[in-house]
């Protein structure tokens, strides 16, 4: 669907940037496919769409990381190949990526004098003219002196923003810049940008909430698997109520899911097994390591025979859960119960030999050792336990022959047992690592997007595997990205954000457009 139309209006400001079917592809995907985008002065220009919809790709091109490979980029109607980020600055793009690029130890003079000429002395009387010129504009308030690690993430991108007018940009790109902000700092954000566009800049504002788009957005734009959806122009969102709003950009951005192929859409928990819940998660607290969110009051149940999925932005805590149930993580609060008895205490070993098991989504740096063959990668979470190992000493002979049987029970195409893991594709790697664990014992399975990076055929091989999973009674809690493939797969579905679970929806035919409501916020 695509309802944009060329206005007066628009014709009075044509675009500062324009994209031709543009097309960026990468081994085993598109990333951009076809993208025709007008970007105009005056106009913040809202780019919405989930992981994996192409809209980091399209930030690369623009900022001059990385080239299209088929159509073209103008600059005030120009084609212009933007060949460096040095020649996108030049070119009046600046970017604002959503981790900011400041140095902390030094001042914010300091930082926004970086990149200038190196042979000349660092002009600080001009650099505070213009600096005070800008923030006098722009109603804002900048401490030249203060250490950036002094000053609040608001203030930080304030910094990045400054930086980037004091190279004479003309389009300035924000990525993701709320995800880091607080309620008053996204507000403060918002009001910086109308001020911007009102002195005639155009902004390409990217963001996956769509209270964010409609609040800040003068013309919104839609990408899903690397194509343009859909794109509301100025005059189309001035006509339309909240709910109206609400209502056309979910059915642009989630639609009615596409069906793999590979077996039947599930509903509700029809072929889930009887009886009580074999996992259940209750009031689970885990604090924030590091950048990873913290988990607050996190309840689920998962049936025999049921797969559970868990859909959301990725980075709102899926690894931190996943983690945590299969013992990674200690938990602050709550309780982890498995076929009626508490885990709660339990480390990675003992919650393994109960049954519960975990594939890790990062096949090479966690779930395996490049460098070790694909023999001992089936077994490294068994190292030193009977009977592969007996008072220590590795039983070959035994191991051998019981990963000969996994490789063709899984159909891992590998030249031999001996090969280093990291040599396989992908779709194989991953066969190593569903093979580790399902084999002897497993009741409960945790994968943590299974399938991303796959191509189409291992996709769907393993798709069908994690269905004869459940289909032997095993409760599975699928983790995922990609909505069509939760849809596609799942019984009940769970949007994780911020760390908490927004809520449930059975699976039935309106589950997109609900889904698609707990991801940006709203009420199912």
């Amino acid at each position: 669907m695509n309802i944009a139309t060329e206005t007066p209006e628009a014709r009075l400001h044509p675009p500062i940037v324009a994209l031709e079917g543009v097309t960026k592809r990468f081994p085993g995907v598109v990333a951009n496919d076809d993208i025709n985008l007008e970007i105009r002065p005056g106009e913040v220009h809202a780019l919405l769409g989930e992981n994996g919809a192409g809209k980091s790709t399209l930030i690369g091109m623009l900022s001059g990381l990385i080239q299209p490979d088929e159509g073209r980029i103008l600059i005030d109607g120009v084609p212009t190949p933007i060949t460096s980020p040095r020649h996108a600055l030049s070119l009046g793009i600046g970017t604002v990526f959503q981790h900011v690029m400041l140095v902390p130890t030094l001042t914010v003079a300091e930082n926004l004098l970086l990149g200038g000429t190196w042979w000349q002395r660092p002009r600080i009387e001009e650099l505070t003219e213009r600096v005070e010129a800008i923030s006098k504009t722009l109603g804002i308030s900048v401490r030249l002196g203060a250490r950036v690690s002094e000053l609040s993430l608001g203030e930080q991108q304030q910094v990045e923003i400054l930086r980037a007018l004091l190279r004479n940009s003309r389009l300035l790109i924000l990525d993701e810049s709320t995800s880091m902000l607080t309620p008053k700092g996204i507000e403060e954000l918002g009001l910086l940008m109308r001020r911007l566009v009102e002195e005639g800049l155009a902004i390409v504002f990217i963001t996956h909430k769509l209270r964010e788009a409609a609040a800040f957005g003068d013309r919104i734009s839609v990408l899903k698997l690397g194509r343009k959806v859909g794109e509301m122009p100025p005059e189309r969102l001035r006509a339309l109520d909240e709910d109206g709003f609400v209502a056309e950009v979910v059915e642009m951005m989630f639609g009615a899911a596409r069906n793999d192929g590979a077996g039947p859409r599930l509903t509700a928990r029809a072929s889930a097994g009887e009886g009580p819940p074999l996992l259940q998660v209750r009031g689970l607290d885990v604090r924030s390591h590091g950048d990873a969110p913290s988990l607050r009051d996190i309840s689920l149940e998962i049936g025999r025979g049921e797969i559970f999925g868990i859909a959301g932005i990725d980075g709102n805590g899926q690894k931190q859960l996943a983690e945590a149930l299969a013992g990674q993580l200690p938990a602050d609060g709550g309780s982890v119960i498995f076929e009626g008895s508490p885990l709660d205490g339990l480390g990675v070993g003992e919650r393994r030999r109960r049954g519960l098991r975990y594939l890790t989504d990062d096949r090479l740096g966690e779930g395996t050792v490049g460098s070790f063959p694909v023999s001992i990668n089936y077994f490294l979470k068994q190292i030193g336990s009977p009977p592969l190992w007996r008072s220590g000493v590795e039983q070959r002979a035994l191991m051998q022959q019981r990963a000969g049987e996994l490789t063709r029970q899984y159909d891992v195409r590998t030249p031999s047992l001996a090969t280093p893991v990291g040599r396989l594709s992908g779709g194989n790697i991953q066969k190593v690592l569903i093979a580790r664990e399902l084999a002897e014992g497993a009741r409960a399975v945790i994968f943590n997007k299974p399938t991303h990076g796959l191509d189409v055929a291992n996709t769907l091989a393993t798709r069908q595997r994690i269905r004869e999973v459940a289909e032997r009674g095993l409760a599975v809690l699928l983790i995922s990205t990609d909505l069509e493939e939760l849809l596609s797969m799942c019984h009940r579905i769970a949007v994780i954000s911020d760390g908490r679970l927004a809520g449930t929806v059975d699976n039935t035919d309106d589950a997109a457009s609900r889904i698609g409501r707990l991801m940006i916020g709203l009420a199912a």
